[in-house]
């Protein structure tokens, strides 16, 4: 977008009507916030604008009991990058799985097609 300065070449006043409104602060209502009271948007200069990030919030990648079927013998969740087994699906073969975090439905399913499940918190030992 162009500045107004540009846009406004030759235009004489910029803008702003007569050439004496443009000179002092007396057109904007003094110095500071003097005359405040007699202008419009008087949102933008009281409370709180925008937000504060106190913290960034880490979204866990999750696996689906469906997508362990690719795999054979032992899966290691945590090597592969996924920090939580949901439940969703369904799978046909025993299979050894470490994970950070199940649910109880993808623990049951697993446990029902001969498998185990090991959960390790933040990846270290059991």
């Amino acid at each position: 977008m162009r500045r107004k300065t540009k846009k406004m070449r030759g235009s004489k006043t910029c803008g702003y009507g007569s050439k004496k409104k443009h000179r002092g602060k007396g057109h904007k209502g003094g110095h500071g916030f003097a005359g405040g009271c007699k202008h419009k948007h008087l949102e933008w200069r009281f409370g709180r604008h925008g937000f504060t990030r106190h913290g960034v919030k880490r979204i866990k990648k999750t696996i689906n009991v469906e997508e362990l079927n690719k795999f054979e013998g032992e899966v290691n969740l945590i090597e592969l990058g996924y920090d939580k087994l949901l439940g969703s699906g369904f799978i046909n073969k025993p299979l050894k799985v470490i994970v950070k975090e199940a649910t109880e439905k993808a623990i049951e399913k697993i446990a029902a097609a001969g498998g185990e499940v090991v959960v390790r918190g933040n990846g270290g030992e059991e």
